[in-house]
């Protein structure tokens, strides 16, 4: 897959129709006037049995938005220079483009050879693109009219094709449409290049915030079972009419991009002087308008006039209208944060300027962040970094789950010395403390001795304040002797047990509240069952009381609470049996 490039009239699309056969203007307005005005596509199959579809550009410059959203999605490029004409206004403007796009690879084809001498044309242009991106190209001498030089540049696309880095079938879709149009029969019908991924009949993609489906797949106009990257494909949708598609839309995999307004960018080269204000953002074939905040040196913020499915590692185009000048921007955040301090946007430019690509920068990236779905950050366009704790669907930093481990039981005691009769704060207490985004969460950093239980993070050996844990020994010392006496409320009072230190006690399970008043110890159920089965079933409430050698204000309590829990069961004439 190449895209032309070019100045106008040096002869792009008759290159194109006599390397391919095909004519690549689309309008009748472009023949009519003799000028490529939008896009046109055309392929061939080179000698080595590649398949090759070219992108021609338009070269004049009323219509370099349109050049723009031809090359944006394409690997290589086919520079044409005529040898009557020499390097001209319109050659120098997409030369820049390219190599603001960063393309490395490209082919030189010097046209109109049979009017002119092309050898100084043809190390002239040579020079002037070793300066690029793309380097020492090489570079072949064509007519269109005599088809001198045709097979020959053939051949030389075909090496350049072999030189290509291999596109990755398996990446998420991001498909930006150039075109779209109704087929009689077949309905809504969307045009572009697949730059990664795999698409096939049957699939979902997401287009804003709605899905489609793929009814069929087309590319170099024959039906395909599957498409992968890099192809030009054509894409047959389910779901969605004409009207509302336009080009710069983008097609993707559900999920694998997040929709973004706000971006941290690097400009290649770091340009000196003032930024415009106001300038156009091209990828793919999008063009957005945006205005620009410079952080420091060559590192900008974008805030877009629309939102884009971008990724960190994309490269933008930034064109200032005003000077036609166009920079290259390497994406560097999609989600970043907001500059409020004093000196915090020449910071986050040092951060942006020093962070490393790949996985080092996305350990960088996650350490900054902390705690992040682990969706989302795949979705900026991050690898998940090794030693990145994953839990649920979220993903902390290497160490954080430590760190913060490390800093609840210090949460815990404060909260007790304010609050000495709770066993310990609530959980959401303990989450925003951590500044944890969810709940989730929490069991992850809750070590022991400490647990959750019942929505606090409490010390699960039960310790309470040494007064009150003097006194409940004295009552359970009592309760060991004889297991059914309660105390009345006046000794609980007397001991300083009111209804705080009591359910302080019960929470930590040294006490085990029957009812309103009766406290007995942990295993009375166990204690009580064993009694009753020494007594003739069924059994009346005065046999239970005297079997268990207590009063009956515990032993009615204590029958109820025992029928509540499944250990004995009441009967029509009011006695009971033991399950």
């Amino acid at each position: 897959m190449i895209a032309t490039a070019g100045h106008v009239d040096h002869g792009k699309s008759a290159l194109v129709r006599a390397l391919t056969g095909m004519e690549p203007d689309r309008w009748a307005e472009e023949r009519r006037r003799g000028l490529t005005i939008d896009l046109g596509f055309a392929w061939t199959t080179l000698p080595s049995g590649r398949r090759l579809a070219i992108v021609d550009v338009p070269g004049h410059e009323r219509f370099v938005g349109n050049m723009l959203a031809g090359v944006g999605s394409v690997p290589a490029a086919l520079v044409v220079v005529a040898a009557d004409d020499g390097w001209s206004a319109q050659t120098a403007e997409h030369v820049a483009v390219l190599d603001a796009l960063g393309v490395r690879h490209a082919l030189l084809a010097v046209t109109k050879a049979d009017l002119a001498d092309p050898t100084p044309v043809l190390a002239d242009a040579r020079e002037r693109l070793a300066t690029t991106s793309m380097g020492a190209v090489s570079a072949v001498a064509v007519s269109t009219v005599t088809g001198g030089g045709i097979a020959e540049l053939r051949i030389a696309l075909d090496g350049m094709l072999a030189a290509l880095p291999a596109a990755d079938p398996a990446a998420p879709v991001r498909l930006w449409v150039d075109r779209a149009f109704t087929i009689r029969g077949a309905g809504t019908v969307v045009t572009g290049t697949l730059a990664a991924g795999t698409v096939a009949p049957g699939d979902r993609l997401a287009l804003g915030h709605r899905e489609v489906t793929v009814r069929g797949v087309q590319s170099l106009g024959e039906p395909v079972e599957r498409a992968s990257a890099t192809a030009r494909v054509a894409l047959n949708l389910r779901g969605i009419a004409v009207e509302e598609l336009s080009r710069g839309d983008a097609l993707l995999t559900p999920g694998a991009f997040r929709l973004t307004a706000v971006v941290d960018v690097a400009l290649a080269g770091a340009p000196e002087g003032r930024l415009p204000a106001e300038a156009v953002v091209h990828i793919g074939s999008a063009t957005v308008g945006a205005r620009l905040r410079r952080l420091d040196g060559g590192v900008v913020r974008l805030r877009l006039a629309a939102p884009l499915p971008l990724r960190i590692g994309d490269r933008l185009l930034v064109r200032d209208p005003g000077t036609r000048r166009v920079s290259g921007a390497d994406v560097r955040d999609v989600d970043p944060p907001e500059l409020r301090r004093r000196g915090a946007a020449r910071q986050r430019a040092a951060e942006l300027a020093a962070q490393p690509p790949g996985p080092a920068g996305a350990a960088t990236d996650l350490a900054r962040r902390r705690v992040v779905r682990a969706d989302d950050f795949v979705a900026m366009g991050w690898p998940v970094p090794s030693g990145a704790a994953r839990i649920g669907s979220w993903l902390l930093a290497a160490g954080l789950v430590e760190e913060l481990a490390a800093a609840v039981p210090g949460l815990v005691a404060d909260y007790r010395r304010a609050h000495p009769l709770e066993p310990g704060p609530p959980a959401e207490v303990v989450r925003r403390e951590l500044d944890l985004p969810d709940a989730e969460l929490l069991p992850a950093v809750v070590h022991p001795p400490l647990v959750l239980r019942e929505g606090r993070v409490v010390d699960g050996s039960g310790d309470l304040p040494p007064a009150v844990q003097r006194a409940v020994d004295v009552i359970r010392a009592r309760l060991a002797t004889d297991p059914f006496a309660a105390p009345e409320a006046g000794d609980l009072t007397s001991a300083g047990l009111g209804v705080r230190e009591l359910a302080a006690a019960v929470r930590s399970e040294q006490l085990v509240r029957i009812a309103d008043g009766i406290y007995l110890a942990p295993g009375i159920a166990e204690e009580a069952r064993a009694r009753l089965a020494g007594i003739p079933q069924p059994f009346s409430l005065s046999q239970a009381r005297q079997a268990w050698g207590t009063s009956r204000r515990v032993a009615v309590p204590l029958a109820e609470w025992l029928d509540a829990r499944g250990v004995t069961a009441r009967l029509p004439d009011n006695t009971r049996r033991l399950r």
